[in-house]
């Protein structure tokens, strides 16, 4: 594809945030096209940050080997996290900022040191993080009614939306994040379950993985940036009105009203 045609497949994913889903990107984007997908992101990327936005840190998705037999790929993928993304702990999103959005439940983590290399190891990564958090991802999709290939969900800033991190965050020696067990709740009953280790094995690895990709990328990790390590269980749509909360073992929780806020 052209570039030309990237820039229309951007403009597309970027109207639909105001106004409704578009249909697939086949048009524009073979739906296992790694190249043109990141391409198609990456413009928006710089269309938002000459808006005024700060990037304050990054996603990693599909980090679960199911989702990505079930998308046809062999890799996770990533997305940027931008200031105005974030929720507070205990805070209110209010539905009419979403399209279609889900939540799902993930661990976080904060760096406190830069990881330049394109061979980061998960050694290196614990070395550099500063804080542990449990944290919640409300995903969403431009892509009508989620049918979304591989393409189509890189293309659309890794089908991000939003997040929410633990007020408090922990130091990483002593945590089991492998092993960790994850409850996520609506309105108290438990929706969707899982541990550390659906996200690349060890959330650890994970950031490792995002780590090495930027840095090939010419776009390092640094010290402050955000990452969200992938989803831990099922991702569950809301209703208006919800009450999310998600307990991470041994790390914490995190909790957030989709609705008005009072």
């Amino acid at each position: 594809m052209t570039e030309s045609h990237y820039e229309i497949a951007a403009c597309a994913l970027r109207d639909a945030y105001t106004g409704s889903p578009i249909l697939p990107m086949r048009q524009w984007l073979e739906p296992t096209d790694v190249d043109g997908a990141y391409a198609v992101q990456e413009i928006n990327t710089r269309f938002w940050v000459d808006q005024g936005r700060r990037m304050v840190g990054r996603k990693a998705g599909l980090t679960a080997k199911a989702v990505q037999i079930q998308l046809g790929v062999d890799q996770p993928d990533f997305g940027v996290l931008f200031d105005d993304m974030e929720i507070a702990d205990g805070g209110t999103l209010d539905p009419e900022r979403c399209l279609q959005p889900k939540a799902e439940a993930e661990i976080a983590f904060v760096l406190g040191k830069d990881l330049l290399s394109s061979n980061t190891t998960p050694e290196q990564v614990s070395r550099a993080v500063a804080t542990v958090h449990a944290a919640i991802e409300i995903v969403d999709s431009r892509i009508a009614d989620w049918k979304i290939a591989f393409a189509d969900t890189v293309a659309d800033n890794g089908s991000s939306a939003f997040f929410v991190l633990a007020g408090e965050g922990l130091p990483l020696d002593g945590l089991d994040l492998e092993g960790a067990a994850m409850a996520m709740e609506i309105n108290g009953d438990i929706v969707s379950t899982g541990t550390g280790a659906a996200a690349l094995g060890n959330p650890l690895n994970a950031a490792a993985w995002l780590a090495r990709t930027l840095a090939s990328r010419g776009e390092p990790l640094k010290a402050g940036d955000i990452l969200l390590t992938g989803a831990l269980g099922p991702m569950v749509a809301m209703n208006t009105g919800d009450h999310v909360r998600a307990i991470v073992g041994g790390i914490g929780e995190v909790s957030f009203t989709y609705g008005k806020a009072a």
